[in-house]
């Protein structure tokens, strides 16, 4: 367990830099469908999630660069390594094993062309997906993963 050791870290906050963290956008219908589906394919329970509203999540964001005033972005942690964009999605699946691996295949779009996809559907997620007014209560298996 790691204490996160610079200005952006929030007072306690403690999390485990070995299991995959993803930080979402809390108020996005679609970005907590994607943190639900990753709850039911994850079968070792080792992904970790964070809203990009807690202070832990928005310390994370600054840390990697991220906009905390627009969440149009999630942050993937794995291993160590900060991944965004359509490359956190990718990096994500090919942690949850076969065959969800083969989400690496979009590696072959060059990185402009993978951003581009992505933006398209962030700019749009609201309008197409929904916004809450709040995070949503978590499920009791998703809230023994949360942190911060």
């Amino acid at each position: 367990m790691t204490d996160l050791p610079d200005q952006y870290s929030p007072p306690h906050q403690v999390y485990d830099p070995s299991l995959p963290l993803l930080v979402f956008d809390g108020v996005c219908v679609f970005c907590s469908g994607f943190v639900r589906l990753i709850v039911r394919l994850d079968r070792k329970k080792r992904f970790r999630f964070a809203t990009a509203q807690s202070p832990f999540g928005e310390a994370l964001f600054r840390r990697h660069g991220l906009p905390t005033d627009d969440y149009d972005s999630n942050l993937a942690l794995i291993d160590g390594v900060g991944f965004t964009h359509l490359d956190s999605f990718i990096a994500i699946m090919a942690e949850l094993g076969w065959p969800w691996r083969a989400a690496k295949a979009l590696l072959i779009l060059p990185r402009p062309l993978r951003d581009w996809i992505y933006d398209r559907v962030a700019r749009n997620r609201y309008a197409l997906f929904g916004r809450k007014d709040s995070c949503e209560i978590p499920s009791a298996e998703l809230r023994q993963r949360l942190v911060g």
